[in-house]
């Protein structure tokens, strides 16, 4: 069995730091390939260095250079920008979306990993209340899974499963 490989849109916030725990004490199972952060540059860099995924999206542009510079000895492939998030949802370097950006902004990620038959590990409950009609119908068009994971709506997955 290969490893699962993860994309962690959200990496230094709450869920995304429990989630390289959690691959950071199962590498036989799992590894992070992709990390984002919006700004807080300095634990994507720390996390990158740590993990060693294959990219990493920093959204704030501005911090776009320190983290190319830092990362560049390790061959890390740095994009920037909310346009980058989207664009790397789009490729077929990953097994699952941790999709656990706060609020509105992670739902055009997540969609396109959606459209693209990628497993969501879905922490995210804004992208269903704002689009849950148009994201359920491009999961059952392309395959897609979308397995909640927050504690609220992953307690509701599993009453209702």
């Amino acid at each position: 069995m290969s490893k699962k490989r993860i994309a962690i849109y959200g990496s230094t916030g709450s869920i995304g730091t429990q989630a390289l725990e959690v691959i950071a004490a199962n590498p036989t199972l799992f590894c992070a390939e992709i990390l984002t952060a919006h700004s807080n540059f300095k634990l994507l860099i720390a996390q990158a260095k740590l993990h060693k995924p294959s990219m990493v999206v920093i959204g704030a542009e501005q911090h776009y250079k320190t983290v190319q510079d830092a990362l560049e000895p390790l061959s890390i492939q740095v994009y920037c920008g909310q346009n980058a998030l989207t664009q790397v949802a789009a490729m077929d370097n990953y097994d699952v979306l941790l999709a656990a950006i706060v609020g509105y902004a992670g739902l055009e990620s997540t969609l396109c990993a959606v459209e693209a038959g990628k497993t969501i590990a879905l922490a995210n409950k804004e992208t269903l209340v704002v689009a849950g009609e148009i994201v359920m119908a491009a999961a059952a068009k392309s395959g897609s899974k979308i397995l909640p994971v927050d504690s609220e709506h992953s307690a509701i997955f599993q009453c209702l499963v």
